[in-house]
């Protein structure tokens, strides 16, 4: 009991510190399972005290999680042009195939794909991106540094929006047909593992912020999850995550394609809270471990 209480304190006041409480923050919709099965068999054990700290444990860690099958209520009243985005965690060796195929069918406009080696730029090109999506800011590198910004409309690099910690993550500003101009980031810092679980916070307090002046997306595996402080405070930096917006941000990403199903939800589409979101799907990829995330956003009026 001692040990789900002080993770419910945790969890609740943001206090997580060091790699292993960090990593436990991301099983916090299973830690509320936890707590109530542990509740049931205290109390069949007639250890009262036990159960009904149990069962308050639930009912707080229920109430942190459960809202994100809800969705947001209300959503804001975005009436420019849509903005289809999809990321995919493409682990290096993804079928490229399965990517291209879901981009065009579903008109995506911005990909933001992580650990992109080139060798994957050349798979994905010969599935016919290069036709579907020739604007790219990419940063391609073998292993999981790389990452890359593939657009349908003509993309500028912006290269002093935020300094990057941990994996390549290229930032650009897109042209839309309308000539109102988002800005793109590829997310993907490094685990909070062992000793980088300082660099991770670090990295994602460096991420920009949003701005009056600009619409910013964010799009990436965030090596985080909607129970970490560090995600939560960028989410207060004017966010909206677009699966929580829709009520499916309990849906996993990780790990995918092995004996296990994913458990942990840390691949994310955040956007400037002025957008509306349309629609999301979680989308399955052969060979990669992550899923991927697609969202259909709805801009404010004049973009």
């Amino acid at each position: 009991m001692a040990l789900l209480a002080a993770w419910a304190i945790i969890r609740v006041f943001g206090l997580e510190q060091g790699s292993f409480v960090t990593q436990l923050m991301t099983v916090t919709p299973f830690g509320a399972g936890f707590a109530a099965l542990t509740a049931i068999v205290t109390f069949l054990t007639r250890n009262r005290l036990a159960s009904l700290c149990a069962a308050l444990v639930c009912v707080v860690l229920t109430v942190t999680v459960l809202p994100r099958t809800f969705g947001t209520d209300p959503a804001p009243a975005a009436t420019g042009t849509p903005l289809r985005v999809l990321t995919v965690n493409l682990f290096g060796r993804a079928d490229a195939r399965t990517v291209v195929d879901f981009v065009r069918k579903n008109d995506v406009e911005v990909f933001s794909a992580l650990e992109l080696t080139p060798a994957k730029v050349a798979d994905l090109d010969a599935a016919g991106l290069k036709e579907l999506m020739p604007y790219r800011v990419l940063q391609a590198d073998w292993g999981a540094t790389g990452s890359g910004l593939f657009a349908k409309h003509p993309v500028t690099p912006l290269e002093n929006l935020f300094t990057p910690i941990g994996h390549n993550m290229p930032a650009a500003a897109m042209t839309l047909p309308s000539g109102g101009k988002v800005e793109l980031v590829a997310i993907h810092p490094n685990p909070p593992l062992g000793r980088m679980v300082e660099e991770w916070n670090a990295a994602l307090r460096a991420l920009p912020s949003t701005s009056p002046t600009a619409f910013r997306v964010l799009a990436g595996d965030f090596n985080a999850s909607l129970d970490h402080r560090a995600l939560r405070d960028l989410l207060d930096r004017g966010y909206v995550d677009a699966a929580a917006a829709v009520g499916k941000a309990l849906v996993p990403t990780w790990p995918n394609g092995r004996r296990v199903p994913p458990i942990i939800t840390i691949d994310h589409i955040l956007a400037d809270k002025r957008a509306a979101v349309s629609r999301v799907e979680i989308v399955d990829v052969p060979r990669t471990d992550h899923r991927g995330v697609f969202a259909e956003l709805r801009l404010p009026a004049g973009l």
